[in-house]
């Protein structure tokens, strides 16, 4: 008997609403009903199963953000089988290792086709969308447990290796229910829909929330801040609620046609993704428009978030708030020890909202799990007397990037294979563009001196764009232990000196 039946809330909202707006792709220039979305997501059904999809198959996806993504991904879920949605970001290279480790049966997509591993095919995915729209509507499958997984989602490690977050679609309402109380989420809600879908952001918490009560989703294919200014003040839009990274926002309040007083149903601006200054929230505030700062990952969704009060907004400015519904949190010291209020400790996150584990990797829950279930985020964080929490440091050396997480080991990786560098460690410096770009310290080789452009060109070919060290300083040596580690607290100290 199973105890938890995965929740489908389109299937029940084409019996509650019929004829309300669903969502509305700008690609294309098509919107849906609630009774148009489900039906094509029973067509999506037909087409997967007669390409032999069956539960628990992979199915990869490598696309600009399109409705039927998420259509894609629905019907997915109703055979029990598992959508994979990959970085078109990253490289030939990083995308075939990444297929190699999920071993998909299809890969939907229209851009350039990475290394295929064995048993995988090749789908157009505007093809797919075309054999959707003339499909006949299946059968509906049976239920299936809440507790499998139905996404997976790539997320680099500690070690710099990408790894598969295990989400279930537990995780997925858990996350809808945690940002729409949060969020002050209704039936009468517009979400525009700018971020990447192969992001949590993207797939889940710009989608779910909004289709859990019955609203709107619109999906662009990606953020443009001239576009998506003008589209927060179209009156025909109507948009309540935005999610972006730090440097989005940044980037909508100096394009040309920056309008926030033409915002008129928005609730509030939400920021995660990376650290959002005290001061630029209160910029906001400002200006009429709520900033709503939250915390959140790949493996935990929506965690924290702030309140929609302007008051406790500017009061609290720099908190990510306080935790959803579903979830607990501890701040515990190194030795796993609860923290006072007040004093810093690692972030530990306990609810409905936690990935199982990884794909292909059972020793990563033990590092990165409790013994009792309590998922270590790397995070530290402090607690001010009325509960709301605040980020104060990264254990990690991992840094943010316009939203992206940049884990210095895999760009070392990639520069050590230069035959000019003889020895590098990469640090995250502030910047005011992407909120931290990559500076590499270059030791090198007696006999080879490449120069800054050949050494981005390098990186370019094994690594993602954004992954690129902005600068590369080189030096005789590096600073390190006895033990020979490479002190990057040294590195960090002196580079935010020179600011």
């Amino acid at each position: 008997m199973l105890d938890f039946i995965s929740p489908d809330p389109v299937a029940l909202h084409a019996r509650l609403r019929p004829e309300a707006a669903a969502c509305v792709d700008l690609t294309g220039n098509r919107s849906w009903s609630y009774r148009e979305l489900d039906t094509d997501i029973q067509r999506a059904v037909t087409v997967l199963r007669a390409e032999g999809i069956a539960k628990g198959d992979r199915v990869a996806i490598l696309a600009r953000n399109n409705v039927h993504q998420v259509i894609l991904q629905q019907a997915l879920m109703r055979l029990g089988a598992i959508f994979v949605p990959l970085n078109w970001r990253l490289s030939q290279q990083e995308l075939g290792l990444l297929l190699k480790d999920c071993t998909p049966s299809i890969l939907y997509t229209d851009e350039d086709i990475p290394e295929l591993p064995p048993g995988c095919r090749s789908k157009s995915f505007r093809e797919f969308a075309s054999t959707v729209a003339v499909a006949e509507p299946g059968l509906r499958c049976t239920p299936h447990s809440g507790h499998d997984t139905c996404i997976i989602l790539y997320t680099s490690g500690t070690s710099g290796v990408p790894k598969g977050a295990l989400l279930t679609s537990q995780f997925l309402l858990a996350t809808a229910v945690n940002f729409n109380i949060l969020g002050e989420v209704d039936t009468g809600c517009v979400f525009l829909c700018d971020s990447p879908m192969f992001h949590v952001i993207g797939i889940v918490t710009q989608i779910w929330p909004p289709m859990l009560r019955g609203g709107t989703f619109i999906v662009s294919p990606g953020f443009d801040p001239e576009q998506t200014n003008e589209r927060l003040g179209n009156p025909d839009f109507g948009v309540t609620h935005y999610f972006c990274v730090p440097q989005m926002a940044e980037a909508l309040r100096h394009a040309s046609n920056f309008a926030p007083e033409n915002w008129k149903k928005l609730k509030a601006l939400f920021t995660g993704g990376a650290p959002n200054p005290p001061a630029h929230i209160r910029w906001w505030l400002d200006r009429g428009v709520r900033m709503v700062d939250g915390y959140g990952m790949t493996e935990t969704g929506t965690t924290l978030g702030m309140p929609l009060s302007r008051d406790l907004l500017r009061s609290k400015a720099g908190a990510v708030g306080l935790a959803g519904p579903l979830t607990a949190i501890r701040l515990v010291d190194e030795d796993d020890r609860d923290v006072p209020d007040g004093s810093p400790g690692e972030i530990l996150v306990f609810g409905l909202n936690v990935v199982t584990g990884y794909w292909n990797r059972p020793e990563e829950r033990g590092r990165s799990f409790t013994a009792d279930g309590w998922i270590r985020t790397g995070d530290v964080g402090r607690r001010d007397e009325d509960g709301f929490i605040s980020i104060v440091d990264r254990r990690k050396d991992m840094f943010i990037s316009g939203g992206e997480n940049v884990y210095p080991v895999e760009i070392e990786a990639a520069l050590a294979e230069h035959p000019g560098i003889r020895e590098v460690a990469v640090i995250g410096i502030p910047d005011e563009r992407w909120g931290e770009v990559g500076r590499a310290y270059v030791v090198m080789a007696p006999d080879r001196q490449p120069d800054h452009d050949e050494l981005a060109r390098h990186c370019q070919s094994l690594i993602a764009r954004y992954k690129v060290p902005k600068e590369f300083r080189f030096v005789t040596s590096l600073p390190r232990t006895g033990s020979g580690k490479v002190m990057k607290h040294v590195l960090r100290r002196e580079a935010l000196a020179e600011l």
